[in-house]
């Protein structure tokens, strides 16, 4: 009785990954041996980085707010304890959206926070 291998289930298996390996260099495109491994590390970074993407994104419009508030005599986190006392609810996407393009906007956002501390210092 001849030898069964399964040869066109294990011959588009091997395609499949050569195919997920398109674009790679050298033997991580061409041979299933070094692509197997290329493809899998690929989908593991792939994975972490849509993680790390959301943390270095939130890190960046931390620096320009931050950057911007200093210019206006305030540390950021001086400045979001002021819009936290006001109840102003801006997602730091927003706000350093609005310190690029509105500087007028966000002056005033700062007026506001600095207002809000003093009264709460005031107060206590």
């Amino acid at each position: 009785m001849p030898r069964a291998t399964n040869s066109p289930a294990s011959r588009k298996r091997r395609k499949r990954m050569l195919k997920q390996a398109k674009g790679f260099r050298g033997f991580r495109s061409k041979k299933y041996r070094f692509a197997k491994d290329a493809v899998r590390k690929a989908k593991t970074y792939a994975y972490r980085d849509r993680k790390n993407h959301k943390r270095t994104f939130r890190a960046l419009w931390i620096q320009r707010i931050n950057a911007a508030c200093r210019a206006r005599e305030i540390t950021y986190s001086r400045f979001m304890e002021g819009l936290k006392a006001m109840s102003i609810d801006l997602d730091r996407k927003v706000m350093s959206d609005i310190a690029i393009h509105d500087e007028d906007a966000f002056s005033q956002l700062v007026t506001q926070a600095k207002t809000a501390l003093e009264n709460k210092r005031s107060a206590s």
